[in-house]
């Protein structure tokens, strides 16, 4: 899922960077919601594996 996320973000900088803003825009939103769900993902994995240990 983080790399979705990266592949979103370089098409956000490519599309800004050649003028397309509301490609670039959608892109860098996409990005965002996927990197904060992987983050969201990763913390409960180690919660859940500190709960395992225990």
């Amino acid at each position: 899922m983080l790399y979705y996320a990266l592949v979103f973000l370089v098409v956000a900088l490519i599309a800004g960077v050649l003028g397309f803003g509301g490609i670039a825009g959608a892109s860098a939103s996409i990005a965002q919601v996927l990197f904060f769900i992987f983050l969201v993902l990763f913390v409960v994995s180690l919660v859940m594996r500190l709960m395992r240990r225990e």
